[in-house]
């Protein structure tokens, strides 16, 4: 494990406090980091698999407050979404989906602030189609979750059903992708096992650290910091993109 290695561990420390505090943040903070190491397709599939390891502790953490409602329509929806961007993925990328992401993320968050998108509710057809966006998003780009908990927000979910239904769908989101990068990207894994290595202890190391700060967080609050935290990703994933 070289010094590369140790500081993609810490990065995952703060990317899973995050994702415990926020429902989203250890792909969308940590694949553009890899992506810099080992190029942005390999970098998918290595955040893939940390993704998925912290998610679940999230999940186990907080299942009660899983809304099974919301699971049954956003994240079917988010899990196919996920195997056809994951297919796409595959076979192409494009610096206008980056853009794109980042644009609707700005969006999200400035709605939230601005009190503008609490007065939307989403019914059950385009929850569908927004769990499907974010599902391909995840599998094209790995960086699904903020459009997913931009999504949730509109649900009037308590902060920890919010974190616990976003993590129940990235869940199954996982399950459909990962099959397709082991089996179009399993050298990357294996060349680079020692960053996937620290990348999920960094990421389980950060999830526990956040999920108690996440009992105490009000609900306003709680709003208020995943409205920023997706306009300053917003902002970092265009300037990424136009670098």
């Amino acid at each position: 494990m070289d010094a590369v290695d140790l500081l993609l561990a810490a990065l995952a420390v703060v990317a899973g406090a995050v994702a415990a505090l926020a429902g989203f943040g250890i792909g969308s903070l940590l694949t553009p980091a890899v992506g810099i190491a080992v190029g942005t397709k390999a970098a998918v599939a290595i955040v893939a698999v940390p993704h998925l390891v912290a998610t679940a502790l999230r999940l186990w953490a907080l299942r009660e407050f899983v809304d099974r409602r919301v699971l049954l329509s956003f994240g079917v929806a988010s899990a196919a979404g996920g195997l056809l961007g994951a297919l796409l993925h595959a076979a192409f990328s494009s610096p206008l989906l980056g853009i794109t992401l980042g644009i609707l993320l700005i969006l999200g968050g400035v709605l939230e602030l601005t009190g503008v998108g609490r007065q939307v509710e989403l019914p059950d057809r385009l929850s569908t189609i927004a769990g499907l966006a974010s599902g391909a998003f995840g599998g094209l780009v790995g960086n699904q979750g903020g459009i997913r908990s931009a999504a949730l927000l509109r649900f009037g979910l308590s902060p920890q059903s919010l974190v616990a239904t976003a993590a129940a769908t990235a869940i199954r989101v996982d399950a459909m992708r990962i099959p397709v990068y082991l089996a179009t990207s399993a050298s990357d894994l294996a060349e680079h096992w020692t960053t996937v290595l620290a990348l999920t202890a960094g990421a389980v190391v950060g999830t526990r650290i956040g999920g108690p700060i996440l009992r105490r967080i009000p609900e306003r609050r709680f709003r208020q910091l995943v409205a920023v935290t997706l306009i300053v990703l917003g902002i970092a994933v265009v300037g990424g993109v136009g670098r």
